[in-house]
């Protein structure tokens, strides 16, 4: 079924909306990064303004300026686990796996979600599919030799492409590269293998680190997983 961007934008900001209720007063959130989790901060914003006392820990420059923006209070030094972590994905599968990393900003997103004690997803309907890899899996590497990382990756059966941008090689907020790689369906050991390449720093599959998903749909948000 195709729907409208409008339509897409609105499951956008449905789903955000009810992350937003997970969030309580003294509550450690880490900020995700991309379209959805820009509803999410936005949302944050509000109710900060309104007296909300949080502290938060973005993923990428955009969501730090977004937060320093909405005078969000920013850490980056906490002493234990975050208490949650809001992020959007690209891909989401019925056990709430997800492939993140389009918007380049993974390999934070994946320390921020490690470090959390509930990781949580929001997503429009068009994110979700029966197994991840409907799209490229973006792995970001270190710029030394990346042409031998690629070919590394490539025995693992992966088709990959450097992320160009403005006619020029992508940079990460790290400095580093992205290869965008074709796999077709990907699991949870292919993103062993991607590990366990030199030069690989990380990799946008998120194998059982979700704890639910905040889906928006035609019908209503849908919640996948346990929140519990």
């Amino acid at each position: 079924m195709t729907i409208g961007q409008a339509e897409v934008e609105a499951q956008k900001k449905a789903a955000a909306d009810r992350a937003l209720e997970l969030v309580r007063p003294g509550t450690v959130v880490g900020l995700g990064s991309g379209s959805t989790a820009r509803y999410f901060i936005a949302g944050l914003a509000d109710r900060v303004r309104a007296g909300l006392k949080v502290r938060a820990v973005p993923t990428s420059a955009e969501s730090r300026r977004l937060a320093e923006e909405s005078r969000i209070a920013i850490t980056e030094g906490i002493d234990g686990p975050l208490d949650l972590a809001i992020d959007g994905a690209d891909e989401i599968d019925p056990e709430v796996n997800c492939l993140k990393g389009r918007g380049g900003a993974l390999l934070r997103e994946k320390i921020v979600a490690h470090a959390s004690r509930r990781f949580v997803l929001i997503a429009d309907e068009t994110k979700l599919v029966g197994r991840l890899g409907r799209g490229p899996v973006a792995i970001e590497v270190l710029p030394f030799l990346w042409e031998a990382t690629s070919r590394a990756i490539e025995s693992l059966g992966g088709r990959p492409q450097l992320r160009m941008a403005n006619g020029r090689p992508f940079r990460t907020d790290n400095d580093n590269l992205i290869l965008d790689t074709s796999f077709g369906a990907v699991d949870a050991p292919l993103g062993t293998a991607i590990h366990a390449i030199p030069g690989v720093l990380e990799h946008g599959l998120f194998f059982g680190m979700a704890r639910a998903a905040f889906v928006g749909s035609a019908t209503g948000v849908r919640v996948l997983g346990e929140l519990a």
